[in-house]
C-alpha cells in the first residue's frame, strides 16, 4: 500500500499486537497519525516507543473499549490532540472459552460480548458521531471479524456469534453512513500467526508444545495456500479499504483466509 495517508489521523483500538500492531506500524509508515488503544499498558507503551523509532507518529491511549466513558475519553482526547478522525480500526478482541454451547455460562456469554461485540459497536458509536460532525465530514472504520463469524465454529460458538454480529454492524451502519461520506467495512481474517490464534490453541490442548506444533501444522495443511497469514498480510487489507483506493467500497466483508473458506463463498 504505497499512498500517503501525510497528516491523516487512525485510532487502532486493540493495537499493541498482532494484527491491530501491523495495521498501526503501516498507517504510520504512510504518515499518519496513530492512536494506539489497548488495555495493557506496558504493551500499549511498547507499540508506541517502536513505531516512534521508526519514525512514525503515534501516541497510547489506555483504553478498555468494552467501557463507554474509555472510548468516550479515547475519540476525545484523539480529537483534542490531533483535530480529527480519519480512520478508525476496531480490532480488539479475546478468545473466550472452548467448549460447546450448552457448557457455557451466562458469564461466559456476558464477557465475550462485551469483549468482541459491544466493544465494536461503543467504537463506531463514537467514533461515526466524531466523522459526522467534524469539518470536512467523512472518514473510514474497518472493524475485524472472523471466518468464525460466517458459519460458525464447534466449541468456539460465543466468539463466531460475536464475529458475525460484527459483521451485520459493520453492513447496516455502512448503509446509514454513505451519505456522510464514511465508510465502513469489515477485514474478515483467516488464521494468522497472532498471540490471539496460539493462546486459543494453547487452550485445546492444554498447552503442550508438541500439539500446539501439530495443531498449526493441521491447520496449515487444511489452507490452499499452504500456511497461516503473518499479521502483515491481514493488515495491508485494512490500510487499503481505508485508503483512497477503496472510495467506492463499503459495506464489504474482505475475507483474508489464504482461501480457506473459498470452497464455501
Amino acid at each position: 500500500m504505497n499512498e500517503s495517508m501525510q497528516g491523516k489521523v487512525v485510532i487502532v483500538a486493540g493495537g499493541s499486537v498482532g494484527i491491530g500492531l501491523a495495521a498501526a506500524e503501516l498507517f504510520a509508515k504512510a504518515g499518519a497519525h496513530v492512536v494506539i488503544a489497548a488495555r495493557g499498558a506496558e504493551r500499549g507503551r511498547a507499540a508506541e516507543k517502536k513505531i516512534k523509532k521508526s519514525g512514525g507518529q503515534a501516541f497510547f491511549v489506555q483504553t478498555d473499549v468494552s467501557k463507554a466513558e474509555q472510548v468516550q475519553n479515547l475519540v476525545g482526547r484523539t480529537v483534542e490532540t490531533l483535530g480529527r478522525l480519519d480512520y478508525a480500526v476496531n480490532n480488539a478482541a479475546v478468545g473466550g472459552r472452548i467448549t460447546r454451547v450448552g457448557d457455557h455460562s451466562e458469564a461466559d456469554f456476558d464477557a465475550e460480548v462485551a469483549a468482541n461485540l459491544k466493544s465494536v459497536w461503543l467504537c463506531m458509536k463514537y467514533e461515526l458521531e466524531q466523522m459526522e460532525k467534524q469539518h470536512p465530514v467523512g472518514g473510514a472504520i474497518v472493524n475485524t471479524s472472523s471466518v468464525n463469524g460466517l458459519g460458525g465454529a464447534a466449541m468456539a460458538a460465543l466468539y463466531s456469534m460475536s464475529k458475525a454480529g460484527i459483521l451485520a454492524l459493520t453492513k447496516s451502519a455502512a448503509q446509514e453512513y454513505a451519505a456522510k461520506k464514511i465508510r465502513v467495512n469489515a477485514l474478515v481474517a483467516g488464521g494468522f500467526d497472532t498471540e490471539l490464534l496460539r493462546g486459543a490453541v494453547s487452550r485445546m490442548v492444554d498447552g503442550d508444545e508438541e500439539r500446539i506444533r501439530k495443531t498449526f501444522d493441521g491447520f496449515a495443511a487444511q489452507v490452499p495456500t499452504g500456511r497461516i497469514g503473518e499479521p502483515r498480510e491481514a493488515a495491508e487489507a485494512v490500510v487499503w479499504l481505508c485508503s483512497n483506493a477503496a472510495s467506492y467500497v463499503t459495506g464489504h466483508s474482505m475475507i483474508v483466509d489464504g482461501g480457506l473458506t473459498a470452497w464455501a463463498r
